[in-house]
């Protein structure tokens, strides 16, 4: 046996177009998996997160500021980070990686430059400070935007 074998159990799954209270001889007739009684067995039962009249979770949490769900997270490299790279190395996102400087980078990294490079690097991102790119060009190496 292995993963690609794996199934559900009989009858533990059900296809979206399963005919609920059509009968008992359909499995799921009379109640209709809704028990018996109670305001969750009507018509018109109250909607997810209602506490039945008494303030909702989602109204008593503080709520401050302003949460854009478009913004970007960019992982942060200082140059005093790329140190460990030998002279004249190929720095990419994939080379940060192996060397543990950055997990996984979600939308981007950008090299800043704090700390002193002594190294002729070749480095790539997806975005450089100004005085990180000086630095890295002083010395004879390259910046190149990803």
């Amino acid at each position: 046996m292995n993963l690609s074998n794996l199934t559900p159990a009989d009858g533990s799954v059900h296809s979206s177009n399963f005919r609920r209270g059509r009968g008992h001889g359909s499995g799921n007739g009379k109640t209709a998996g809704k028990g018996h009684k109670g305001q969750k067995a009507r018509s018109g039962s109250p909607r997810i997160g209602f506490e039945g009249g008494q303030m909702p979770y989602y109204r008593r949490l503080p709520k401050r500021g302003f949460h854009n769900r478009n913004t970007k997270e960019i992982v942060a490299v200082n140059l005093a980070a790329l140190e460990i790279f030998e002279n004249d190395a190929v720095v990419d996102i994939e080379a940060l990686m192996d060397c543990g400087i950055i997990k996984h980078p979600k939308d981007g990294v950008k090299i800043l430059g704090n700390g002193e490079l002594t190294k002729k690097l070749s480095v790539k991102a997806n975005a450089f400070s100004e005085s990180a790119k000086a630095k890295i060009e002083a010395l004879g190496g390259s910046a190149e935007v990803i």
